[in-house]
């Protein structure tokens, strides 16, 4: 897809950050499951962690495509870097910008825009993934505020989040029409982040679980309308499907980018690897599934920021990038042989942190659901 010049010095922008800043940390970050606190300051300082929110509430005042180039050019060179970015500006700030009262972005949406707080989404919970109609926590109305109990768990960024969207419901038997989505601060009494998870990949990530016991939340931290919080996090999560595809392609583009390298430098059994029919056949496919699914991604972000409908295309977008970037991911270790199982290279890097963008944000099947019934009718 040709892009505009706008685009274009905006993808180079963040292509340079990602080359000398991030790139030279993400083995680190990864071995050692370090948070990258000063490349999170460093994003906040290039107005990166909300590009798409207007300038008058903090954002950079671009588009829903810049801030897919953005995504895909971090997770290029670190997943964890680039999880940390989508979940922020997904996650934590769009629920507030779009749902949000103007009380709410004065307070809220604005300090996670310049990055001065840290935003997050609690959705997931021990027995609501997939069904997340069937979330437990609970959120009961007593005089003017909210008591909630429940447990959250693989919130990215759950424990060091300073702002956190939450969903609970008022009566589990009701199903989604029972739901609400709320506003709740790092640091409110009843409220406490649990274990870190350990996890294969994205390790420079944190994921948490979230503690509510008998948590006090004002009335005023009620996320749109009560009974409506399913509708505010399904919104949520179809724009969200494009950053993890975005991340996707990204993690797959660098998969690329480390096979074409690594078969240019390297010979066997004394013939150039890049001679060789199978090693070109793998790359050939790649390049093409690479490049198919950046156009997926790029179409999805253009018809939202057109206020078109998206919801299939940004569906089709996560679904067939998560797919094709762990096949990427296999193939690039397959190329690099005995090598790409050592750290020595990225690509066993990749490949871990790929597995998630086929779970996270609704696993394939739920994407597959998703693309069927705007196909053929709910």
């Amino acid at each position: 897809m040709i892009l505009d010049e706008k685009h274009k010095e905006f993808r180079k922008m963040v292509k340079e950050f990602a080359d000398k800043e991030i790139a030279p940390r993400a083995k680190e970050l990864d071995m050692n499951s370090e948070f990258p606190w000063n490349l999170v300051k460093r994003m906040a300082e290039l107005k990166l962690l909300a590009l798409y929110v207007p300038k008058e509430y903090g954002g950079a005042g671009l588009d829903v495509l810049s801030y897919a180039i953005a995504v895909e050019e971090i997770g290029r060179v670190c997943g964890s870097t680039g999880i940390f970015l989508a979940a922020h500006s997904s996650l934590g700030v769009y629920p507030v910008y779009h749902s949000g009262t103007e009380e709410q972005k004065q307070k809220y949406l604005i300090p996670m825009a310049r990055g001065e707080k840290l935003g997050s989404f609690g959705l997931t919970e021990p027995n609501a993934g997939s069904d997340a109609a069937a979330t437990q926590t609970t959120a009961k109305l007593v005089n003017d505020k909210y008591i909630v109990n429940g447990t959250k768990r693989f919130i990215t960024s759950g424990s060091i989040a300073d702002i956190i969207v939450f969903t609970a419901t008022k009566d589990p038997s009701l199903g989604y029409k029972g739901i609400s989505a709320f506003i709740v601060e790092k640091g409110t009494p009843g409220f406490s982040p649990g274990k870190d998870e350990d996890k294969l990949g994205l390790r420079g990530s944190i994921t948490s679980e979230l503690i509510f016991e008998d948590c006090k939340i004002p009335k005023e931290n009620l996320l749109g309308k009560e009974g409506e919080g399913f509708k505010v996090f399904m919104g949520t999560l179809d724009g969200g499907r494009i950053s993890i595809g975005a991340l996707a392609l990204g993690i797959a583009q660098g998969a690329l980018d480390a096979s074409v390298k690594f078969v240019n430098e390297n010979k066997k059994s004394g013939r150039p690897m890049k001679k060789m029919q199978s090693i070109q056949s793998r790359i050939a496919e790649m390049a093409t599934e690479v490049e198919a699914a950046r156009l997926l991604i790029y179409q999805a972000a253009m018809l939202k920021d057109n206020d078109l409908p998206f919801i299939k295309e940004s569906a089709m977008a996560k679904y067939y990038a998560s797919t094709i970037g762990t096949k990427a991911c296999d193939m690039a270790l397959t190329i690099h042989g005995m090598l790409g199982l050592t750290n020595e290279y990225s690509v066993e890097r990749f490949l871990r942190d790929e597995k998630l963008m086929e779970i996270g944000e609704g696993t394939s099947e739920i994407q597959k659901i998703v693309i069927a019934r705007q196909i053929l009718g709910k």
